[in-house]
């Protein structure tokens, strides 16, 4: 997938339980490079490649396909909304800021509202709480609003579309994770342009709602039973001002992708990746993770028997902001990770710690 089409996935609203835009356009960039796509009732979508041998154990790739955003709470009789969060939506960034919201008339434009540091007392300002934000349509009552196409369980989020920025860096909401369905677009077309086919058989999975709970990855991964998972996922890039490095690790942009040690990772799989990138010449990049890894790793590991699991990682600063910023060098080289790694596989590899 080429840079246009990540800016086009990235300025395709997926608010997580309203992916289905977007999933439609990543099914449609994928296709090509795929024996065949599937996908399930709630739209979780996937790419399935097959291997040379059947004996060789089933992969699972999988990133997730939502966003974070805003759903509207209440509508007042004057015309404003009342709004919360979608998934880990950060109120302290929300004021003064214009959206779009996903009316059954279409897209209305919004702002949430601001007092004026004119008419406001300074000294005690404090971000707002979701119960003191709005949103302002332009309406003057709550007709209004209906006739808009809008009501309550409306979804919204930032206007602030992707844009390529300085040295191959990428900037915009909604990075976290679109990005992984660009590397996994990136996986197949390399393993599908080559004439000898792994002899793994690949099942690339673009999942919904892991903003809410990793719920699509958990469908997924129930229905594929794969024997071994690499997910893609954005993680803290800690090489910015202000950041206790030795609390959080030191991850840097544009130093290549992270691999996780700990938690749901599988350390056969990771000291894998670890071979794989040696050979190829991948910078790697390494986090340690004590209990959770916050992605749909953490789903996708513990599935009916479990599975020997690995996390990919695309450093971002800023997360969950509308200015997330990547470096798309990291995120093409995960894509020459994991798919090197999924070469390197044949039929006598369990990833069984005990043999």
């Amino acid at each position: 997938m080429k840079t246009p089409n990540l800016l086009e996935i990235l300025a395709t609203p997926s608010p997580s339980g309203w992916e289905k835009e977007g999933q439609r356009l990543w099914m449609k960039n994928v296709t090509p490079h795929a024996d065949r796509m599937e996908s399930d009732p709630h739209g979780n979508a996937w790419a399935v490649l097959e291997g040379s041998d059947a004996k060789a154990p089933r992969v699972m790739l999988e990133a997730h396909a939502d966003e974070i955003g805003f759903i509207v709470r209440h509508v007042d009789e004057n015309g404003f909304l009342a709004i919360g969060p979608i998934g880990g939506s950060d109120r302290t960034l929300a004021s003064a800021r214009r959206i779009r919201l996903f009316g059954s008339k279409g897209i209305v434009q919004g702002v949430i509202g601001n007092t004026a540091i004119h008419l406001r007392d300074t000294s005690k300002d404090k971000p707002a709480e979701w119960k003191e934000l709005f949103i302002d349509v332009g309406a003057s009552s709550a007709k209004d609003v209906e006739k808009l196409g809008l009501r309550v369980g409306t979804p919204a989020i930032f206007v602030d579309d992707a844009m390529e920025f300085s040295d191959g860096l990428i900037v915009g909401r909604a990075l976290d994770n679109r990005i992984g369905g660009f590397i996994l677009a990136n996986i197949l077309a390399d393993l599908h342009s080559n004439k000898k086919r792994p002899h793994a058989s690949t099942y690339a999975v673009n999942a919904v709602q892991e903003e809410i709970g990793c719920r699509g990855a958990q469908m997924a991964a129930h229905r594929i039973r794969p024997s071994v998972a690499i997910v893609f996922d954005v993680t803290h890039a800690t090489d910015t001002p202000g950041i206790n490095v030795k609390e959080h690790g030191l991850v840097k942009l544009g130093k290549g992708p992270t691999i996780s040690h700990g938690a749901a990772n599988h350390p056969l799989v990771m000291q894998r990746l670890i071979e794989v990138a040696e050979k190829h010449k991948i910078p790697l990049q390494h986090e340690a993770v004590s209990r959770s890894t916050s992605t749909d790793a953490d789903v996708i590991y513990t599935s009916r028997d479990g599975v020997a699991c690995g996390l990919i990682s695309v450093p971002l600063r800023y997360m969950h902001s509308p200015v997330e910023m990547i470096s798309l060098e990291d995120a093409k080289n995960a894509a020459k990770l994991a798919a090197a790694f999924i070469r390197s596989i044949d039929k006598s590899d369990t990833f069984r710690m005990l043999g």
